[in-house]
C-alpha cells in the first residue's frame, strides 16, 4: 500500500478530530476540522453507529495516522510491544514515539510529524554523529540528534533557532541554539499527549491473531 499523499485536512475530518498534520494551520481557524464537523465525501455528513470492530478499527487508524506509519510497521512495532515487558499498548505507543521523525518533531526542529519526515529523508540530521535519513530509525536513551553543520545556516532552521517554543516533553532535552536534543529517558504514558485509547488497537490486533 503506498503512502497517502491527498490533503491531509481529510484525515482529521475522517478521524473527527485535529491530528495535527498540517502544523501551525491547525491551531488557527482555517482548520477544516473545525469548519466542518463531518466526515469528508458524499454520506461524510449522515452518521452511522461503529461496531466494536469499527471502533477498533478507527482507534488504529488514527494513531496511524498522528504518526505517518503505514500498516505493515504498524504490525511490525506491535510484535515488538507484545513481545517486551511491561504492558503491550504503552510499549506500543513508546515504540512510536522513538521513531527518529517523531523525536524530530517532539524537539520542535519541526512543525509537523510530516515535515519531520521530510527533513530526516532529505539528510539533514545526524544521530551519535552520524547521518541518519531512515524516518523510522528507532532512538535509544542517551542518543544524542543533531541538524548537520551544512545545514544549519538554512532559512528553516535559523526560524527554528529563532522562534523555538520551550515545550519539549521531559524524556527530552533540547539546546535550541546549537539545533540538537537528547534522549534522556524513555517517553512513558504520560508523555504522549495524544487523545488515544491504546488498548483498542491492542484488541484489534489480538482478534487477528498478530502475534
Amino acid at each position: 500500500m503506498a503512502r497517502y499523499t491527498g490533503p491531509v485536512c481529510r484525515l482529521c475530518r475522517r478521524e473527527g478530530q485535529k491530528l495535527y498534520l498540517k502544523g501551525d494551520k491547525c491551531y488557527t481557524d482555517k482548520c477544516p476540522v473545525a469548519r466542518r464537523t463531518y466526515a469528508p465525501g458524499q454520506h461524510g455528513q449522515s452518521r452511522k453507529k461503529l461496531s466494536d470492530y469499527g471502533t477498533q478499527l478507527r482507534e488504529k487508524q488514527k494513531v496511524r495516522r498522528y504518526y505517518g506509519v503505514l500498516e505493515a510497521p504498524m504490525r511490525k512495532y506491535f510484535k515488538m510491544a507484545d513481545k517486551a515487558q511491561g504492558i503491550t499498548g504503552e510499549n506500543l505507543l513508546k515504540i512510536l514515539e522513538l521513531r527518529l521523525d517523531n523525536v524530530v518533531y517532539r524537539l520542535g526542529l519541526a512543525a509537523s510529524r510530516a515535515e519531520a519526515r521530510q527533513l530526516v529523508i532529505h539528510g539533514h540530521f545526524t544521530v551519535n554523529g552520524k547521518k541518519v535519513d531512515i524516518p523510522s530509525y528507532l532512538m535509544n536513551v542517551g542518543d544524542v540528534i543533531e541538524v548537520k553543520e551544512k545545514s544549519k545556516n538554512s532559512p528553516k532552521f535559523k526560524e527554528i533557532q529563532e522562534n523555538h517554543q520551550g515545550n519539549t516533553p521531559s524524556w527530552l532535552q533540547v539546546d535550541a541554539e546549537k539545533l540538537s536534543g537528547k534522549i534522556v529517558a524513555e517517553p512513558s504514558r504520560e508523555d504522549v499527549d495524544l487523545p488515544i485509547q491504546e488498548h483498542l488497537i491492542v484488541e484489534l490486533y489480538s482478534k487477528n491473531n498478530i502475534k
